[in-house]
This record gives structure tokens, sequence and C-alpha cells, in this order.
């Protein structure tokens, strides 16, 4: 009836096992795919310079897994936040890179859900790899970290904390911007 399948075929079709809050998330996320959107720093208790620039998010490229949502702080465009489906949750990645394209020492770093979360917000604890990686690079305060995501109809949040750390960047969904150019490396 339905033929012989390669194993790589069977992966290839196969619906990645989500479960409800996760996959509204996802497609809330999802629907403003190809829309850049200004933000501001909304929550900063250890201010910084370096943000006290346009800050523009853009919800670049969409697949049914996968999500690529570079963060541009000013002429920089070195972030990019990836969010994925892994079929045990999902993750967030923050792939850092240099003008050139080059991988930073410290990339991909990030967490995945470890509970249901809400459709609108998911909370991504540091997972393993980022733990060894900021330890290996000096940054043992983030080892704690904790990444947040909101996304409501007329607002988008990206929001870290840890002890002593909150940061959190409200981008307005209500008016899309033009589309910047590629982040650094795509």
């Amino acid at each position: 009836m339905f033929g012989l399948m390669s194993n790589a075929t069977m992966a290839k079709e196969a619906p990645l096992v989500s479960i409800p809050t996760h996959d509204a998330f996802f497609t809330s996320i999802a629907q403003h795919c190809g829309k850049a959107f200004g933000g501001k720093v909304a929550v900063d208790n250890q201010p910084s310079s370096a943000f006290d620039a346009k800050l523009v998010m853009f919800v670049r490229k969409c697949t049914p897994s996968e999500l690529h949502i570079p963060f541009y702080v000013g002429d920089n465009a070195s972030r990019t936040w990836i969010i994925k489906k892994t079929g045990s949750g999902l993750s967030l990645k923050h792939d850092h890179r240099h003008k050139d394209g080059t991988d930073d020492p410290v990339t991909m770093y990030g967490g995945h859900t470890l509970d249901a979360g809400y459709k609108q917000i998911q909370s991504f604890p540091a997972d393993e790899y980022s733990k060894i990686l900021f330890a290996e690079h000096g940054l043992a305060q983030s080892i704690t970290n904790i990444w947040q995501i909101f996304i409501y109809p007329d607002v988008f949040s990206y929001r870290l904390i840890r002890d002593g750390r909150e940061f959190r960047v409200d981008f307005d969904l209500t008016k899309s911007i033009p589309q910047p150019d590629a982040p650094w490396g795509y």
C-alpha cells in the first residue's frame, strides 16, 4: 500500500511531535515571517550603551520546524535567534557571527523548554552545551541564564534573566518596517 521507503525518506516526511502550546507559540511567531519590527529596551537592570541604538528584529526564515529571527543592534547584524521544534519541545539558539560571517567563539548557545509553557510565553533555561561553553569562555555568570520569548498580537518580547540580571527588549508588532539586509554570515 505505501511501498518501501528508506529511513531517510520517512524521517523527512514524518511530522515532529509537538504539543498545542508549543505549536501555538511557534505559529504566532511564524505568521510574521518576512516582516521586520522596531524595538526598544523595556527593562535593563545593568544598562549598557551597547543597546543605545536602533533595535530591529526580522522574522526572516520560516520552515515548519525552524524560525530564524535576526536581531539587529544599530549596524551590528551579528545575532540571530533560532527557534526549533525538536520533537521533545522547542529550542532557542543564539547564532553569533563576526562581520566576515565566521562564527563568534561564543555561538549557538541557548536552551530548551522543560515544560508546556504557554501559547504566548516559552522559557528556555541554559542547556548543557551552553553551560560548558560559558564556563570555557569565562562567562560563569551566564550558566544560570533563562531566556524567555513572549508573543502577543501587539508585541514580541525577548527577555534574559539570571541571578541579579534582567534584560528585556519589546518589539512593536503593529508597525512593520523595511526589511534589513541579511545578518552577518547568511
